[in-house]
């Protein structure tokens, strides 16, 4: 790999700051300072340092997990939004794929992948990966229709546009206008179809866990990469 295109992958900076640090002599290969971006090096085997930093780039799949705040788009180029990939500092973001979205106005879990196979099994309904959310409700339910609602979604309703059952999924009630909901699939606003079902409307949305990974020790707006367990449960 050339150089400059090493630096640009591995730091934030434009080709032509790379052009610029290279230059000024602040990089340097296995100890020799470097000034000529066209190098071919060895990503792997060569110690590449800015200014006594030791530089690399990821070699492998990436899998990350970001607190997505309200606001963001999930969405990898703008639109009418800010975009998720605002709140992730790390090169060649384009390469990453939203590993099931999450609405402009929800909150939570979100992951990224450039990991085909990873993204298909988190998303599939046929791997049975639990994502949990919890919800808040414009109207109120009583309790003869939290019952109602609980055991039509634990045996699985047909949303308007659709014509087979949604899967089976948990609904538990904590009062009369929050809930958590669990869900194996993924359907288009699926959260929000599944209570306009019954006549409500979902008016705060959050998605607290994606199989084993959850939110703890993330502020809104971080992220973090897997580790490894959290990897392979899938």
């Amino acid at each position: 790999m050339r150089l400059d295109k090493f630096l640009s992958k591995a730091t934030e900076l434009s080709r032509k700051d790379c052009k610029k640090v290279l230059h000024a002599g602040e990089i340097t290969v296995n100890g020799n300072v470097i000034k000529d971006g066209s190098l071919h090096i060895d990503e792997i085997n060569d110690e590449i340092q800015w200014a006594g930093e030791q530089l690399s780039v990821a070699t492998g799949n990436r899998y990350i997990l970001l607190y997505k705040p309200d606001g963001f788009e999930c969405a990898l180029k703008p639109k009418e939004y800010p975009i998720v990939t605002d709140l992730i500092v790390i090169p060649e973001l384009a390469s990453l794929r939203i590993v099931g979205r999450l609405d402009v106005d929800t909150t939570g879990a979100l992951l990224l992948s450039d990991d085909g196979g990873f993204v298909h099994k988190v998303t599939s309904p046929k791997h049975h990966v639990d994502k949990v959310y919890h919800l808040t409700l414009a109207d109120s339910v009583s309790d003869d229709l939290q019952q109602t609602m609980i055991k039509a979604i634990a045996q699985g309703i047909v949303l308007d546009g659709e014509s087979e059952k949604t899967a089976p999924a948990v609904l538990m009630f904590t009062d009369d206008t929050h809930a958590t909901l669990t869900l194996t699939e993924g359907k288009y606003h699926q959260v929000k179809r599944m209570m306009a079902y019954f006549g409500n409307k979902v008016i705060k949305l959050h998605r607290s866990s994606i199989g084993m990974i959850t939110l703890d020790g993330l502020q809104m707006g971080e992220c973090r990469f897997l580790t490894a367990e959290e990897i392979e449960q899938f």
